[in-house]
């Protein structure tokens, strides 16, 4: 049976998560209905989202508390393709500079999370954790040979108290002192974007990535092939928007009111 085209013209959509289902504790409104209607039409779905201080079921268990139940298949985190990254290189150590239970899907996948001796540094969101000691350590692993992989480069996030530090400040400070180039693993990867498409057999010419971050999401998405939409909430800044250089195939105040355009 063929896959519908919504009146964007896709089959399929790449969603983000934080700032576009929910900001803080809060579930966007409408959103809900919008994923349910999707199902109910027969247009298939993937979470791709920056998130890095959440294990896969971790984040699942949190949708599921803000009311949305999702299968955990359909959740695509950085870790993931970190995880995909250093077995296709026969990596098997790493030093973990982030914070929360991610480090659950490493140890799940085999892979040894250690202090010393790493095959790559990970950088993601530590939060507080970006202390001035575990930079330090990841500078001299790094500067001992260890490859650095950024879980995302983003520069800030949004809480329900306002923007917050995100991981791209600390990946650019590490790339600075140690002389080297992080590779990304996170949106707007090609590869994090292509690792999501191929799980539901499509193309990029058959999907789309909805956001609220003009550049990661729609700039990142649009320059694969894939059509950008962004919604005016998270961390939607009019300003940045217009100043970016990047023009979304679609804007939508909020991700439900995708609901119109199924």
């Amino acid at each position: 049976m063929m896959k519908p085209k919504s009146k964007v013209g896709v089959q399929a959509f790449l969603i983000d998560l934080d700032g576009v289902l929910y900001v803080g504790k809060n579930p966007i409104p409408g959103v809900r209905e919008c994923l349910e209607q999707m199902e109910e039409r027969g247009y298939d779905y993937r979470f791709v989202s920056n998130s890095t201080r959440r294990c896969q079921s971790s984040v699942a268990e949190r949708l599921l508390g803000l009311g949305y139940d999702v299968s955990v298949a359909r959740i695509f985190t950085p870790p993931l393709a970190a995880i995909r990254h250093m077995k296709s290189t026969g990596q098997k150590r790493c030093f973990l500079l982030t914070a929360g239970d991610v480090h659950k899907d490493f140890e799940n996948a085999g892979i040894t999370v250690a202090k010393e001796d790493v095959d790559c540094v990970v950088v993601g969101d530590a939060g507080n954790s970006f202390t001035f000691e575990r930079l330090n350590q990841a500078l001299r692993l790094i500067l001992g040979g260890a490859e650095i992989l950024a879980l995302e480069k983003d520069r800030y996030w949004q809480e329900a108290e306002g923007l917050v530090l995100s991981t791209g400040p600390f990946v650019a400070a590490l790339e600075y002192a140690t002389g080297k180039k992080a590779k990304l693993m996170g949106k707007p990867s090609r590869e994090f974007f292509d690792m999501a498409l191929k799980d539901m057999g499509l193309g990029p010419k058959e999907a789309a990535m909805i956001g609220d971050d003009i550049l990661t999401d729609v700039g990142g998405a649009q320059a694969m092939g894939m059509q950008g939409i962004l919604v005016k909430t998270g961390k939607y800044r009019e300003d940045l928007a217009k100043s970016s250089g990047v023009t979304p195939d679609v804007v939508l105040e909020s991700l439900a009111m995708l609901s119109s355009r199924l």
